[in-house]
């Protein structure tokens, strides 16, 4: 009775899934190894497919840089937001009664969608009448002005901050749900030993805080290689505006929009079904060796 009942309460969580999530990966490798005319199925491509992203211009020029820009975002996003999220955390922790009003303030830009948070950043950052700049203008601090998303030395660094903005929510999130789970004692021995509070926590919380650090990395970790709409929305399709950095903000979720609905031509189908499941492989395969790292040093804990 009991496995009757708990089946068709998964029931329908697992068709979702296999419809939106199984389906599509499966349908991506297929389809990858077929040329495409438009819509239609040609010939049988092999490996053509996956070469081509390699050896075809411009996507030859374009692929290795977007990665490295995507290596950046992820490094950037967690130094950023992940530490400056455990700091939160650490420090809600300690101050219990504004515990509730923080965690709300840090959590709502997390609940607004990616396109909303760029094109709101978008307008703050204009050179031409946003308020940063403005602001800027009224401190006396005018040298510091620029076009913050049309240069390339700062396009990058910018959109990753404006992705930390919104997403340490996240990390304070599942960083105070591992301190509250933390055994009290340790921190109380360390106290009555003499310990302040920095080295309670370089020596005590931070040692015990490693498993959820490791989620935290490696969740960060996905989501940096999925990142598309906020950087579409801050910086265009083309990885710039207009008048803006060059493909300096140029992501391989960019590189898979433009491959997919503008520069694929007529084998749109098939190269961008065949750089999905290279980005698939290589996310799953170091989440699986994080997942795996991580899992031992908690067994280290235990």
């Amino acid at each position: 009775m009991k496995w009757r009942l708990a089946f068709w309460f998964l029931l329908p969580a697992f068709l979702l899934y296999t419809v939106f999530t199984v389906y599509p990966l499966v349908s991506a490798l297929a389809n990858s190894f077929w040329r495409w005319q438009g819509t239609a199925r040609g010939g049988f491509a092999g490996a053509d497919n996956f070469t081509s992203l390699f050896t075809t211009f411009p996507l030859n020029q374009q692929l290795w840089p977007a990665f490295w820009h995507t290596m950046a975002f992820f490094a950037g996003t967690m130094v950023v937001q992940n530490t400056f999220g455990l700091l939160v955390a650490v420090l809600l922790v300690e101050l219990p009664a504004a515990r509730r009003f923080l965690r709300t303030v840090y959590t709502v830009p997390y609940l607004i969608g990616g396109l909303v948070v760029g094109y709101l950043w978008s307008l703050l950052l204009s050179p031409a009448f946003g308020p940063v700049n403005a602001g800027l203008e009224a401190a006396g601090l005018g040298s510091l002005a620029r076009p913050w998303l049309g240069d390339p030395a700062t396009a990058l660094p910018v959109v990753i901050l404006v992705n930390a903005w919104q997403y340490v929510g996240f990390p304070i999130l599942l960083f105070g749900a591992a301190l509250a789970g933390l055994p009290p004692e340790y921190g109380e021995a360390a106290r009555v030993d003499g310990a302040n509070a920095w080295q309670r926590f370089r020596k005590v919380t931070l040692p015990l805080l490693l498993p959820a650090i490791g989620v935290v990395s490696i969740l960060t970790f996905i989501g940096s290689m999925n990142t598309f709409e906020l950087v579409y929305s801050l910086s265009g399709a083309q990885g710039n505006q207009p008048t803006g950095p060059g493909g300096a903000t140029d992501v391989l979720g960019l590189i898979f929009y433009r491959v997919a609905f503008q520069e694929g031509g007529s084998n749109a189908i098939g190269q961008s079904s065949a750089l999905a499941v290279l980005l698939f492989l290589f996310t799953f395969g170091i989440a699986v060796v994080a997942n795996r790292i991580v899992r031992r040093r908690e067994a280290t804990l235990t």
